[in-house]
């Protein structure tokens, strides 16, 4: 199926980048209804009405289906998700509003998520000769996007796939904050520019600058470095904002994928902050709405006074996995031979009150069904079940499995190599609160949900004394609670607003985790092999990529050493551990490793 791609990129003869050219090419020109209001006396003022639609995070969520249970998704609050539903979203706006007066956006994070997009980066590629469109792109040029901004997991795949699927797009990948290392020139489209046609008076010029997220260079070091350079969206919403206006932009809107908070997970590792949409509205003036990714919460409307103007910015981000729809409304009115825009107000639309689009329901169906097909497969047999529910706070085996396959994968690359005879530890994550591997067949959508990010394995080499710092940070995870005091295990965890994912068991050592203490202050008798831990002792870390590379600012482990890292998923390495073993036995892989205790007593 050919692909009616625009063309408004130059190549760059090292990174293959795009880089937006003046006079990008617009879409069809639009026509609109005018409203027509009373103003001096025999001069009408001209106004016109565009709604801007955007998504971000989608994460491969098509349709409303959850491939780790096998079934239809549904969560507490009863939410749906998928592309599918949000084409029936959009076309009811686009029926509603005019659809050439109407623009859809997306905000990044796109093509990692599911083993739908896994499949098709990994099982059947979309970088083989010949080999599949990918679903996403499929999709997302069917609904009729505009633009997309970068986001991070982008990256997760390699430039290859990430290239591979802007050639499948029929929109452009927008990254003003994503450089070429060596030229500093823009390696994607920075904006687009569509040109909006009201009948008898002067067309509406709207611009879209797209920025991604700076922790991309730690995150996907592996992909980026010597590559790719990830400066700040404040400091390029800064340099490209007053070139779009003076192109002529009547509107600017940016897609960020860039949270609101002001916060960074990856500490000072590098100088740009992770989240610095507000920042940016506050900062850069020029900008009337910031679609907002990255975060994965839902902000209906947030308005920000930029600090220069006075002038009200508004943001919003849609939940993810295409579980909202935002609208941002924006009104103008024609005023000394030129548009200026009157007001803007967001709001957002909800996947579950509509049904899947039928048109992509077919276009996706067979690249589904090969999915569900392969997710299903049985790759053992498990003794018993095994669960995450409690892992947050009790030494779950099922998180000893993934620090056993760890540790395995390691012990068998350094074996020969000088650093054969140290220790090997593990760290990993309760990533999910409800993953679990039911007694009996266990089939590779089991294992996904257990490790649901496609991080790959990284060798470390540590001190004892730097184990020890990394532990206290990992136990900052737990809000301090007071001897004999009530323990309410859904309060008792995420302190500080720290995710799951930022929290690590360490396996091969053996430590309690006091949290009448204050943080900084909880690690009591760490030991080794039965001995108190040696603070001069070298020890090896297995450790996946986003911690290695700084994910989540633990100390010490993005600075250390690295022995030995590989391209396979920690993910694939377990399905590989647990079909060589063909049985699934606690007994191969539990360890007591550590518990939670209040002077002293357990928790639990």
């Amino acid at each position: 199926m050919p692909l009616n791609r625009r063309k408004f990129l130059k190549k760059s003869a090292v990174t293959g980048a795009g880089v937006a050219i003046a006079g990008a090419a617009a879409a069809p020109a639009a026509e609109a209804a005018q409203d027509h209001r009373p103003g001096k006396p025999g001069h009408p003022v001209k106004r016109y009405s565009l709604t801007v639609m955007g998504t971000t995070d989608l994460h491969g969520h098509v349709f409303n289906w959850d491939y780790f249970k096998d079934a239809e998704y549904s969560d507490k609050a009863g939410n749906a998700m998928g592309l599918a539903r949000i084409a029936t979203l959009v076309n009811q706006v686009r029926q509603e509003k005019g659809r050439r007066n109407t623009l859809l956006l997306d905000a990044g994070d796109t093509i990692q998520g599911t083993p739908l997009t896994y499949y098709y980066a990994k099982v059947d590629p979309i970088t083989a000769k010949g080999g599949p469109v990918h679903p996403m792109a499929r999709a997302m040029n069917a609904i009729g996007y505009d633009a997309a901004a970068l986001g991070n997991h982008e990256f997760n795949y390699g430039i290859e796939t990430l290239r591979k699927f802007e050639d499948q797009l029929d929109f452009p990948l927008l990254g003003a904050n994503a450089v070429d290392a060596k030229s500093l020139r823009p390696a994607f489209p920075p904006y687009f520019m569509k040109t909006f046609h009201v009948p008898g008076a002067k067309p509406v010029k709207v611009a879209v600058l797209g920025l991604t997220n700076p922790g991309i260079a730690i995150w996907d070091k592996a992909y980026v470095q010597g590559k790719l350079a990830f400066p700040g969206l404040e400091e390029q919403a800064a340099k490209w904002v007053p070139k779009l206006r003076s192109m002529g932009a009547d509107v600017v809107v940016v897609s960020a994928h860039s949270g609101t908070s002001g916060t960074s997970s990856y500490g000072d590792q590098v100088p740009y902050v992770e989240n610095a949409a507000a920042e940016v509205a506050r900062k850069v003036p020029g900008i009337d709405a910031i679609l907002v990714g990255h975060a994965h919460v839902e902000i209906p409307e947030l308005k920000v006074v930029n600090e220069e103007t006075g002038k009200t910015v508004v943001l919003s981000e849609p939940l993810c996995y295409a579980e909202r729809l935002t609208l941002f409304d924006i009104e103008l009115e024609f005023r000394k031979g030129c548009w200026e825009v009157e007001s803007v107000s967001a709001s957002l639309r909800d996947s579950r009150t509509v049904a899947d689009d039928p048109e992509i329901t077919r276009l996706l169906a067979d690249q589904h069904k090969k999915v569900v097909a392969y997710v299903n497969q049985v790759v053992g047999r498990a003794t018993e079940t095994l669960t995450t529910v409690e892992a947050r706070y009790k030494d779950a085996p099922i998180i000893d499995l993934i620090t056993k396959v760890q540790e395995d994968v390691v012990k068998a690359a350094l074996a020969g190599t000088e650093y054969a005879s140290l220790p090997v530890l593990a760290q990993a994550s309760p990533f999910s609160r409800t993953s679990q591997i039911p007694a009996g067949d266990v089939t590779i959508r089991d294992l996904s949900s257990l490790y649901v990010y496609d991080n790959t394995l990284v060798a470390k080499l540590l001190t004892g004394a730097q184990l020890r710092a990394y532990l206290e940070y990992s136990a900052e995870y737990y809000v301090q609670t007071a001897p004999g005091a009530v323990v309410d295990v859904e309060k008792l965890t995420n302190a500080g607003g720290r995710p799951d994912y930022n929290y690590d068991y360490v396996s091969g050592l053996s430590y309690d985790i006091d949290i009448a203490q204050p943080a900084g202050s909880r690690i009591r008798n760490l030991t080794f092999g039965g001995a108190p831990l040696d603070d001069a002792q070298r020890f090896v870390l297995a450790v996946n990529n986003y911690r290695a590379n700084g994910g989540g600012a633990f100390p010490h482990v993005a600075s250390a050493k690295e022995l030995w890292s590989e391209s396979t998923e920690i993910r694939t390495r377990i399905a590989e551990w647990v079909t060589a073993k063909g049985v699934l036995d606690p007994q191969d892989f539990a360890s007591a490793d550590w518990k939670l205790v209040r002077g002293g007593t357990p928790v639990f």
